[in-house]
This record gives structure tokens, sequence and C-alpha cells, in this order.
């Protein structure tokens, strides 16, 4: 039996399309794009137009696109320049859920002097505008808002957010890596000032990643040691990458709204057939979602035990759990928008790509359906009502 991928949130299979675009770099084309000679020249002119194409699916300005090697590697670089140009003075906001890089990051700069204030999510699993806007402090220095939880697909209030801060000067950053090249994604609408994305979330190379800086906004380089990216990421451009992230963009602008209408039909039949499954909860089912995400727990049956006997089945998932210290621990996600522990220890985080089929769900609800009775008759998890 072949293995059905449904862990896109994690990482994406690369489209064959996006391999073409990169095998003349990796093998033919190999010069520096520092390099002044002829080589040097067209691989410049590869990593430009990659540049480009990453610009234009995000409605920016190709000179304000940095290119780096992951999401997690623009975040740092944000936090830092923010901190290190208000020499570790003054106030940081964040939504209690973002990404890991970005708790680690206020971490940082909370042990190096800043205050940090961390807003919650509302049961809706959305981060209210008006409790962001409410923290603001007049030294505040910068505020933090993924654009799509990675958990549970959630839609967050960043353009609101953005407004609100613009009038104040408050420098905003979204991480749109979930969110790009599932929804619509426009710097200009958002109003936001930096905004990272990352390749492999949209059928792109893994290690190539882009952060958008707003024209005129401060920003002190995180890593030096070079001219490269005009000065502000230094290092030798890893050209294949780059060029891969700029096909994935061209193809992601080229096909966002049928790929958008697939991805729903796709997540809408599986939640429809969950029906069939007792006692199992969509979490934030009303709530703006990105197309492709579905976030449910199966009442009773523990995650982690259900994710090894769906990939013993052939079915790839993600758990909403996570593990430190080989102790299995509820999602901070999960509980931030009220989950009960047991709840959020029997969640399973259910991502769909372009490469996936109809067929192919209807087999994962029944293997779904199988593996979850089968766990609850051996091995029941007791459940706890969230408040």
């Amino acid at each position: 039996m072949t293995a059905i991928y449904l862990d896109n949130n994690a990482t994406t299979p690369l489209d064959h399309r996006v391999a073409d675009a990169m095998r003349p770099w990796l093998w033919e084309n190999h010069g520096n794009p520092s390099s002044i000679h002829q080589f040097g020249r067209t691989t410049r002119e590869a990593v430009e137009n990659a540049r480009s194409a990453v610009a234009q699916l995000i409605g920016g300005a190709a000179p304000e696109v940095v290119f780096t090697a992951s999401g997690t590697e623009a975040t740092n670089a944000v936090f830092w320049s923010v901190g290190s140009a208000a020499e570790f003075q003054g106030h940081v906001v964040l939504s209690a859920f973002e990404h890991p890089a970005a708790q680690a990051s206020a971490d940082r700069l909370e042990a190096f002097g800043m205050t940090v204030t961390r807003v919650g999510p509302g049961s809706d699993g959305v981060v209210p505008a008006e409790a962001v806007v409410a923290a603001l402090r007049p030294d505040t220095r910068l505020v933090s808002l993924m654009l799509a939880n990675n958990e549970l697909g959630t839609l967050q209030p960043v353009g609101e957010v953005a407004t609100a801060c613009r009038s104040l000067g408050v420098p905003v950053l979204t991480d749109a890596v979930q969110a790009v090249g599932k929804v619509a994604v426009d710097v200009e609408q958002l109003g936001v000032d930096f905004l990272i994305l990352g390749g492999h979330k949209f059928h792109g190379p893994l290690g190539a990643a882009a952060l958008w800086i707003r024209k005129a906004t401060p920003f002190d380089a995180w890593m030096v040691g070079g001219s490269q990216e005009r000065q502000r990421r230094a290092g030798t451009h890893n050209v294949p990458a780059i060029v891969g992230l700029g096909r994935a963009a061209e193809l992601a602008h080229d096909e966002l709204v049928p790929r958008q209408r697939q991805l729903a039909a796709l997540r809408d039949r599986f939640e429809a057939g969950l029906s069939a499954i007792p006692e199992s909860r969509i979490h934030c089912r009303d709530s703006p979602r990105l197309p492709h995400t579905s976030h449910v727990a199966f009442l009773g049956a523990e995650g982690e035990s259900m994710t090894i006997r769906l990939d013993l089945a052939g079915y790839a998932v993600s758990t909403g759990a996570a593990c430190s210290s080989g102790i299995v621990e509820p999602s901070r996600t999960l509980l931030a928008i009220g989950l009960s522990p047991e709840e959020a220890l029997a969640s399973l985080r259910i991502s769909f790509g372009i490469n996936n089929r109809e067929e192919e769900i209807e087999g994962f609800l029944v293997a779904l359906s199988e593996n979850v009775e089968a766990l609850r008759a051996v091995a029941p998890l007791a459940s706890t009502p969230s408040g």
C-alpha cells in the first residue's frame, strides 16, 4: 500500500515543476551570484528573477524581499533587529500561540531587559484584535501576530491590528508561513512592516524562505559578514533552493484559486465524514480558517497512539501534543483556546495538499474510524469536557 500524506502543514511535497526548475542550478549552472564574471551574472539573474516572483506573490516590491534559509531564521532576525535598535529597552507584544521561533525570540529579548506581553486567543482560535491593541504601550517596539495558526489553521486579524499599530508608529511582524500559497496574501492590504514566508509550505524546497521588509523600515542584519541581500543577510546564496522558491511562488500565484477550491473540497469532505465517528469534535470549525487544515479531537483516544496506528495503516497525520524530555504534553495552542488537557491529548491535525485525492479521504475515514474504535477499546483516554 502506498502511504498517504496528510501532514502538509509540516511540509509539502516538492512540485515536480519546481524540481525541474532547480535541476540546472544543481549541476550545470554553478556560479556564485556575488561574482562579476558570466557565471556569477547568470546565477545573479536567477536569484533576482526568484525575488520578483516572491514579491509578486505577496503584492510587494522585489527590493523589499530578503532571502533566508527558514522562517525561523527570519523571525529571529526581526526580533533581534528590533531589540538591538532599542538597546533592549521597551516592550514587545505577541500572541500566546505564535510559532516557537517567535516565542523563543521574545524570551531572549526579555532576558536582555525588554518586557513582553502575550495575548491569548479566544475559544474560537482567534486572537482578538482589540486585546492586542489594548496591550500596546508608549514604549512598544514590535507586535508579532501570525497570519494563520499552524495547528488550528485559524486566520488572525492582522490587518486590523496593523492599522491600529501604524497610527501609533509600532511595527508589525506577521508570520505568514502557513498562509502564503493557501490564501491570498497582500502586504499592502495587511499593512504590516515585516512578513515571513517559507517555500516548503507551498510545494517549494526545504531551506528557502523569505522575509519581506517594508521600504524604509529600520532593519539591522542579524547575520553579518557579507554584502549579500543589500547587506540585510550575509552569506552565499543557496541558488538552487532560491530558484525553487521562486518557481513555487509563480505556481502558487497562478494557481491559487483552483488550489483553494481543491483543498477546501477535500477538507469539507473529510469533516462531513466525521459524523460517522462518535465523540469527534472539530476545533474552531466556524472560525475563518485555512482551506486545507482540520483539527479534530477523538475523545477517549490518545492522539500520539492514534498517529502511530494511522502511520502503520499508511496515513501520515500530526498529533495535537508535543514531546518534551520524553513526556507527552498537551499542545500549548490547544490549552490556550480552553481545551482540557485530555481533549488536547486526544487531538489530531489533518492538513491536505494538492497531491491528495478524494478517494484517499474515503479510505482515510475508514482507517480512522477503525483505529479510533480499537484504541478506545484497548487503551481509553479519560476525557474531561473543555470549558
